[in-house]
């Protein structure tokens, strides 16, 4: 099994985005050197707990800061962008890491205040036609694949001489897989979103893939998941830092977005330690957030990369403390053999 991180540059407490972004730093540097096979960063906006507001120039800094790892987007809301703008993104980061630049695209909608101040629309008759158009856009542009009678045909995006950017569609709906399906594009979902649409979505994404005309577009069905989960040395370690995400849910629920608690005021705001996540989970379970030892997390990674048919699992974490994160990184590494 493959394993790659994406990472939102949570802000420390106390601390600063150039906090963040250094932990950013040194998460990308182990990562690089534990084996894992990609790390990607977010882009949310308008959050005062989350550093990551632009990928494209955290990837830059990362390309000077790793040798061999794949660099992506998780992802680059492209309804906000033209799409010339973002082809011109990923072609500058292939030329600062040639051969190892992942083009995660997506879609996704901030605060009213946020869309107007990006001056993005929030209302469309056709969303998934607009996606789709702005995806295929953006690969003609990174790969200068329009009709020469196109209007945009010529335009040159610079880039790097090796393999070009790897287009991703990410989601966390069956309509994004849909979209990813019908381009013949790689696709991956995002679990700690809405889990309980993983499943659908991969067969969604199955049923309706076509073997792609698109540059960078791919003959065959190939996916991602991505996860939240922590890993300690034990069970009850890793289910007590699992607190964090589990009462960051629930304040997400009750309308307040992007913060996340200490472990104690987590495990005082639920009432108590959330229970261990069992070793096997029922059928159809597939809970927000999973913890546990390295042995219990490489088994549900199988268990659920085997309910998707995938064979690569991103890890988002939740969970204060800079330290932890990379500590439940190792031992994840060591648990599935990088």
């Amino acid at each position: 099994m493959d394993l790659s991180v994406v990472d939102l540059s949570p802000v420390p407490d106390g601390g600063t985005a150039a906090d963040a972004y250094a932990n950013t730093v040194a998460a990308a540097q182990q990562a690089d050197d534990l084996g894992y096979k990609r790390f990607w960063v977010a882009e949310h906006h308008g959050m005062e707990t989350l550093a990551g507001t632009t990928p494209e120039v955290l990837l830059g800094h990362l390309a000077a800061e790793t040798d061999r790892i794949r660099l992506g987007s998780g992802a680059v809301l492209v309804n906000h962008y033209s799409p010339l703008k973002v082809a011109e993104q990923f072609g500058a980061l292939d030329g600062l890491a040639p051969g190892r630049v992942d083009a995660g695209l997506g879609r996704a909608n901030g605060s009213p205040a946020v869309d107007r101040a990006l001056e993005t629309e929030r209302h469309s008759s056709d969303p998934d036609g607009d996606h789709t158009d702005a995806v295929k856009a953006v690969l003609g542009h990174l790969h200068d694949d329009f009709p020469e009678d196109h209007a945009y045909s010529g335009i040159a995006v610079p880039g790097g001489d090796d393999e070009p950017p790897q287009p991703w569609l990410l989601g966390s709906s069956p309509s994004s897989a849909a979209i990813a399906g019908e381009l013949g594009l790689r696709y991956c979902f995002a679990a700690f979103i809405r889990p309980q649409f993983a499943t659908r979505a991969f067969d969604v994404y199955r049923e309706s893939f076509t073997a792609s005309t698109l540059p960078g577009g791919v003959d065959e069905p190939t996916g991602m998941v991505a996860v939240n989960a922590v890993c300690a040395d034990t069970d009850a370690a890793a289910a007590r830092r699992r607190a964090s995400a589990e009462a960051s849910y629930q304040r997400m629920k009750r309308g307040t977005v992007g913060t996340t608690p200490g472990v104690e005021e987590a495990i005082d705001e639920l009432g108590g330690v959330p229970d261990p996540t069992p070793e096997t989970l029922p059928e159809g379970d597939w809970p927000r957030a999973i913890s546990g030892s390295p042995e219990t997390l490489a088994g549900l990674f199988e268990q659920l990369a085997d309910r998707v048919g995938v064979e690569e699992v991103m890890v988002q974490q939740i969970v204060p403390g800079h330290d932890a994160a990379l500590r439940s990184h190792e031992l994840l590494a060591d648990a599935v053999g990088l």
